[in-house]
């Protein structure tokens, strides 16, 4: 699968190299994750870390349990890598979990999309030439 990864700074962060935009976008970072059982204890360690780095760290339960059902479905679903991103401006935090999906089959609801309901603020999926995408973004008070 070829990630959709900006050509932007790589950084060692959060004990993964790191995609991190510089120049007024320090609160957005992208992490390429294994498919491993390891990726979502590692995802969940890397979004309280960066809330907490942001300021954010009221969003952190929250933003914990939405990133581990996104993870975890991601890893049910893909053999290939997961691309995982975080980003806060404009008073919101975005979350972006990006895999393979070679089943292209129809959307189910599941657990992970009862969650997103009842706790994002907006949340949706997208289908990529490879897979697809599931976001959600929070208030992020005082983020400007």
């Amino acid at each position: 699968m070829k990630l959709m990864t900006p050509n932007r700074l790589l950084a060692f962060a959060d004990g993964l190299l790191a995609r991190v935009w510089p120049a007024g976008g320090d609160r957005t970072a992208c992490w390429v994750l294994s498919c491993e059982p390891s990726a979502e204890p590692s995802a969940r360690r890397i979004t309280r870390n960066r809330l907490v780095q942001w300021g954010l760290q009221h969003q952190a339960a929250v933003a914990d349990l939405l990133v581990s059902e996104l993870v975890t479905n991601a890893l049910r679903h893909s053999g290939d890598k997961i691309r995982f991103m975080l980003a806060a401006e404009d008073g919101l935090l975005r979350c972006e979990v990006e895999h393979a999906d070679s089943s292209r089959t129809r959307d189910r609801v599941g657990r992970e999309h009862l969650l997103l309901a009842d706790l994002a603020c907006c949340w949706g999926t997208a289908h990529t030439c490879e897979g697809k995408v599931v976001w959600f973004e929070l208030p992020a008070p005082g983020l400007v």
